[in-house]
């Protein structure tokens, strides 16, 4: 029997851990609207590409194939998997450039089983980005695109895809971080995210609890748990039309080599802050230039976008379109002057070194355009092509056996005299399944094949 303390200490309990358990629950929110709400937008799609082995040398040399048969022509399909969401309801879709890049075919599954053939109509490598289109009979249903600038770390959102095959698998998380740069790209700029991202859930939505797209599920951490990265939307909205009319990006170049502000550079310059771009060099005839950029000045805004660094520069140039009049704001011996510049369309690869020459990178090779005084320097009787000056562990390039300090002259048999040359030439063979290279190597020539796939 229960005595009138005991019940007094039973009501006491009621009264204490009702009130909490009520608070805890509170606490965690439920996703079930959101995935409803996202859901039946979100895709399947599964790519096939026919991929010819490639035996190196043996392959090249016609020696081989008359008297020996070797190497017999073999070809295997690969096949790849990863996830998208409709954006529209005439059946574009948006993913990732690695899900469909070189693929001969694209499969796409819709939420209720629903196939259809996708086409490619514009892919963006920089920002890991590619728009694809089906031809559905009717209305198909959309997400929602949010505003990722507006995500706040520490809020939750939900990952939505098919890791590993696994149809619309959900799972839930925080933003971790917002700007990471991880070294995947120009235009680094990732949410960080604790939500589950595995192999296949690539190209799937990022959503905010509103059931918004806030980013494209993109990349994980290999080597940890809970670490993966998402795209921001508003990446993806400020390329989408680029993507669906040109097929590719078009960015703003302003033709300067700028550093990050150090301590010691701010103090030198007498500058209050650290943020902006140095001007470490203004190439001849370039937009910057032209209207009156000079080495020495500290970028602080281009179109009214603020740079606070090297990396903020590039981003905001980007953004600019090409061919418009901007306003870029320079501090100069004190003085703040805004400057009109005319901006430019920046070239596929191109970039600028840290000592301000003019570089292209692709497939994890880092090259510069060969001139005399470096081939001087390396002892070089050759005077054109161009100097690899740094190779990516674990690349296409590092893997073909290129090296630095090789100097290229030549891609599948056409002759390389410049950086533009290159760049064109490697452009041309971006669909193909191997490049062979020309290089030149300690006074040796030498052939090197890369694989593309």
């Amino acid at each position: 029997m229960v005595t009138r303390k005991g019940k007094v200490f039973i009501l006491f309990l009621l009264f204490t851990l009702l009130p909490l358990k009520t608070a805890f629950g509170a606490v965690l929110p439920s996703f079930t609207d959101i995935v409803k709400k996202v859901g039946p937008a979100v895709v399947n799609i599964y790519t096939t590409q026919r991929v010819k082995m490639d035996f190196g040398w043996f392959d090249q040399d016609e020696f081989w194939r008359r008297f020996f048969g070797f190497p017999p022509e073999r070809e295997f399909t690969r096949r790849s998997l990863g996830s998208g969401f409709i954006i529209s309801p005439d059946g574009y879709i948006l993913t990732n450039h690695h899900v469909v890049a070189r693929a001969d075919k694209i499969k796409v599954k819709l939420s209720d089983g629903r196939e259809y053939e996708g086409e490619i109509k514009g892919t963006d490598k920089d920002t890991d980005l590619a728009l694809i289109k089906i031809d559905p009979k009717e209305a198909l249903p959309t997400v929602l695109l949010g505003d990722s600038d507006k995500l706040e770390v520490g809020e939750w959102v939900v990952a939505i895809g098919n890791p590993f095959g696994l149809e619309h698998t959900v799972t839930a998380g925080i933003v971790s971080a917002k700007h990471r740069v991880i070294g995947s790209g120009p235009y680094d700029n990732f949410i960080q995210t604790d939500a589950s991202i595995n192999p296949g859930n690539s190209g799937g939505p990022l959503c905010n609890m509103a059931g918004e797209v806030v980013g494209i599920n993109t990349a994980i951490v290999a080597q940890g748990q809970g670490i993966g990265f998402a795209v921001p939307v508003n990446l993806a909205k400020d390329i989408l039309f680029d993507l669906k009319i040109r097929g590719s990006v078009m960015r703003g170049w302003l033709g300067v080599s700028a550093q990050d502000i150090t301590d010691d550079i701010a103090k030198n310059l007498n500058l209050k802050t650290r943020e902006g771009a140095l001007v470490a060099e203004v190439f001849p005839g370039e937009p910057a230039e032209k209207a009156g950029v000079k080495v020495g000045d500290v970028i602080v805004s281009v179109g009214n976008i603020p740079v606070k660094d090297v990396r903020s520069l590039l981003y905001a140039v980007a953004k600019q379109k090409v061919g418009s009049m901007v306003p870029v704001v320079v501090m100069r011996n004190g003085e703040k002057l805004t400057l009109k510049v005319t901006i430019g369309e920046r070239k596929e690869g191109l970039k600028i070194s840290s000592r301000g020459e003019k570089e292209a990178e692709f497939y994890g090779m880092i090259v510069q355009e060969l001139t005399p005084q470096m081939a001087q320097e390396l002892g070089l009787k050759i005077k054109k092509g161009v100097l690899v000056t740094g190779i990516k562990p674990g690349s296409i390039a590092h893997q073909g056996g290129i090296m630095e300090k090789d100097v290229i002259i030549q891609i599948n048999s056409k002759g390389i005299e410049n950086l533009d040359n290159f760049i064109t030439e490697m452009k041309n063979s971006a669909q193909s399944e191997t490049v062979l290279l020309l290089v030149v190597r300690e006074g040796r020539t030498l052939l090197r094949t890369l694989r593309l796939n």
